[in-house]
């Protein structure tokens, strides 16, 4: 079961990467009165209730940014919002209502995709910091998505009230299926190979039920079934180089891409093993690992390489290239003649029913247990760093909470150290996996963090 996404949006300065600082009890987004500090998604996971929500902050719709990057804003927001299973908006009641957020309002109630999967929105009125603010409340009505609810993100008013209000709406076993339903994402540059690829598992299998238009134009789901099981391939528009960007319909196809990724439960990253690695397929590997995806990387028109090469020495080339995706298995095909296609997707499925595994908690302490008495944290500032013990909170990718004393006390160095070790001792060898540190209280009363 994957944790449910919430988004917040909003206009600029309205208090959203305050609000996410208020809802985790930590300083995790800059808060600044300058508009446009934050552009990219800031994800935390906050606990309510023993519920565990994926909390996103995002960029101020609307910004102009000095540095022109407003596109690169909008394409973060879009992902958001299409990713999201709610959307969070604020305003700001000490402005009171501004053209903005009429249209921020507006945009969000006419979005197809959020439409069709029935996203629902909630309205927060923030800034509500004293008495005085109590009155402009109600003027926010006017927006046409119902009870905005007060709070005062700065002071942590209407923080409780808030959570509630999002684990009673948001749909009951929201990500879970009786027959989950693979979908694979096909990504890469262009004339990789993509639709060869998809046309022939297509055709290799002859039993495609239908094509479906995905959320996008340029984005099709092309359902088959093998096995009796059903499963979803997404074919994705080639990617390249901002600057080769000519018009909106081809920064668009890159935008949803990036979305077709996210959807996605395994990707399939095709690289032309002809061409040299490019700045496109790094950045293309980076966007894959940040979004913590079961990869294959598909090496395709090996066939050209007219084995100049072994496979072992490229497989340590692109290592060495693309470090994000050290542990993502590779395979070798010719998309054009259907080599090794089938292997793929044989892959591909292995990969997604490892990302559904669950681990108990006795086995993940015992690992923790091995882990700290390996590599015990060096003390930070005169404190000992702590960790309590582990849970696993969400599937597709395997997600797991440490409740430590200070999560500030874990350097990234020993977060990665413990990563690593939880995939080598667990079935995770060839998956990513999301970690999250939380602070706990020790169970000894003269014991807070020391």
């Amino acid at each position: 079961m994957k944790l449910p996404v919430i988004s917040i949006v909003g206009r600029p300065n309205v208090g959203k990467s305050s609000l996410l600082n208020c809802l985790a009890e930590e300083r995790i987004s800059i808060v600044e009165e300058t508009p446009g500090v934050t552009r990219d998604r800031i994800t935390t996971v906050v606990f309510h209730n023993d519920v565990a929500l994926e909390i996103q902050d995002t960029g101020g719709i609307g910004i102009i940014d000095q540095d022109e990057l407003e596109a690169d804003i909008e394409r973060q927001i879009n992902m958001a919002l299409h990713g999201a299973d709610m959307i969070v908006l604020v305003v700001d009641v000490q402005d009171g209502l501004v053209p903005l957020d009429r249209d921020v309002a507006s945009r969000l109630r006419e979005n197809k995709i959020l439409q069709e999967r029935k996203v629902p929105i909630l309205l927060v009125a923030n800034k509500v910091d004293d008495g005085r603010y109590d009155d402009y409340v109600n003027d926010f009505y006017a927006l046409g998505l119902g009870e905005p609810l007060a709070m005062s993100a700065l002071v942590g008013f209407g923080r409780n009230e808030l959570l509630d209000k999002v684990c009673e709406t948001l749909p009951p076993n929201i990500h879970e299926a009786v027959e989950p339903v693979m979908k694979v994402a096909v990504v890469g540059r262009q004339n990789v190979g993509k639709s060869t690829f998809v046309n022939a598992l297509a055709q290799e299998e002859r039993v495609i039920v239908s094509e479906i238009p995905g959320t996008t134009r340029d984005a099709v789901d092309v359902r088959f079934e093998k096995d009796g099981r059903n499963f979803i391939i997404i074919d994705t528009a080639g990617l390249q180089r901002k600057t080769r960007v000519k018009d909106s319909i081809e920064f668009y196809s890159q935008v949803r891409t990036e979305a077709a990724i996210r959807r996605a439960d395994v990707v399939l990253f095709l690289i032309d093993a002809s061409k040299e690695i490019t700045r496109v397929d790094k950045k293309l590997s980076e966007s894959i690992a940040s979004q913590a995806k079961a990869t294959v990387v598909v090496i395709n028109k090996w066939d050209l390489t007219n084995q100049a090469v072994e496979t072992e020495r490229y497989a340590d080339y692109l290592t060495d290239r693309m470090p994000g995706l050290t542990f993502s298995p590779m395979v070798f095909t010719t998309a054009k003649e259907g080599r090794n296609i089938q292997s793929v997707v044989d892959l591909a499925q292995h990969l997604f029913k490892l990302s559904k595994t669950r681990v108990g908690t006795g086995e993940l302490n015992r690992v923790v247990d091995k882990v700290t008495k390996q590599h015990f944290p060096a003390k930070v500032g005169g404190k000992t760093p702590k960790i309590y013990y582990c849970t696993q909170v969400g599937t597709v990718p395997p997600s797991f909470v440490f409740f430590v004393n200070n999560p500030k006390y874990f350097t990234k160095g020993y977060r990665r150290y413990v990563e690593n070790c939880m995939r080598e001792d667990l079935p995770f060898k060839e998956i990513p996996l999301r970690i999250f540190f939380r602070k706990r209280e020790s169970i000894y009363n003269n014991d807070k963090g020391k």
